[in-house]
């Protein structure tokens, strides 16, 4: 089994080095002939490319690529069509694995008898950069995700006979789920692997972080409105909150967007100033998931007036 660890990235240097560490000590036996690892450069602005070009001896299982800024879909594609594997891995770039990750993976392809598979990973949640993997699961962190790109392996011929990623999803949000929908019409099943575990680190929460949170809201809406599009279920309008549940029940929660990030600020931060950062986002989940559904109909809106 030779895997190909397919990794797009965005300005992500420093927890990027961390990922590509934890690939490099990995600890596998002779189910796994090899593996090699491929990272995206999707058009990073900052020093990205050099980094990794400089410390290209600390990992010499990385082979770099490099396109202009056109998404996570079209950098997965092109990781695909250069990958030797014959098997795909998917994670993010801000995921720090486990030493046992592609034996976990490797073993649940295995045991499962059948190529009509592919395994879901776990991925625990975490603001530790220092020591991301001492952070312990949390109800939070469960996903009912069919097809989630965090990390997921994948027989690299059935992403070929899919189509691959479609590479119009250029702004956040649903390329990979989307690719999930056309990879279960082909009557591929899940199989979950809680050993293959990712910890996926972000920064604590911050007041600062959210015009960018509101900004990926209103890019997932127009990007679930393109998902609807090309699969025009009420499975995916539910996924997607374009349906009045999802408009009546944040618009209640938000008071019709009048609890904002502007009326609310006070309060989180004195959440997030007691150590209360994760409570803080929760919180504010609320009015991200109102923007989200305006972002929905707004673009839906656009569509039917043409």
């Amino acid at each position: 089994m030779f895997f190909s660890v397919i990794i797009p990235t965005y300005n992500r240097k420093q927890i990027l080095e961390k990922c590509l560490r934890a690939l490099e000590n990995q600890i596998y036996d002779q189910l796994i002939s090899q593996y090699e690892v491929i990272v995206v450069d999707d058009g990073s602005t900052d020093d990205t490319i050099s980094c990794l070009k400089a410390k290209a001896t600390e990992f010499p299982h990385v082979q770099l690529l490099v396109q202009s800024h056109q998404g996570p879909a079209a950098a997965r594609n092109l990781g695909v069509e250069k990958a030797k594997g014959d098997f795909i891995i998917f994670i993010d770039s801000d995921l720090v694995v486990t030493d046992s990750f592609l034996q976990s993976h490797a073993n649940s392809l295995v045991s499962s008898g059948s190529d009509n598979v592919f395994t879901y990973g776990r991925v625990i949640n975490t603001c530790n950069f220092d020591f991301p993997t001492s952070e312990p699961y949390k109800l939070t962190d469960f996903s009912a995700a069919f097809f989630a790109t965090g990390n997921v392996a994948i027989a690299r011929h059935w992403l070929i006979e899919a189509g691959f990623f479609d590479a119009r999803f250029q702004q956040y949000g649903w390329e990979d789920l989307e690719l999930g929908v056309r990879l279960k019409k082909l009557g591929l099943k899940l199989i979950k692997c809680p050993d293959a575990v990712g910890y996926h680190w972000h920064p604590p929460f911050s007041l600062e972080q959210l015009p960018g949170m509101i900004e990926r809201e209103i890019q997932r809406g127009k990007m679930g409105v393109l998902f609807y599009q090309k699969h025009p279920t009420w499975e995916v309008k539910m996924m997607i909150q374009m349906t009045w549940i999802h408009r009546f029940l944040w618009g209640i929660l938000s008071l019709g967007g009048k609890l904002n990030e502007k009326t609310m600020a006070i309060f989180l931060q004195w959440l997030i100033d007691r150590g209360k950062s994760q409570l803080a986002l929760e919180i504010s989940r609320i009015f991200l998931n109102w923007y989200n559904v305006k972002a929905v109909y707004a673009a839906y809106g656009n569509i039917e007036n043409l």
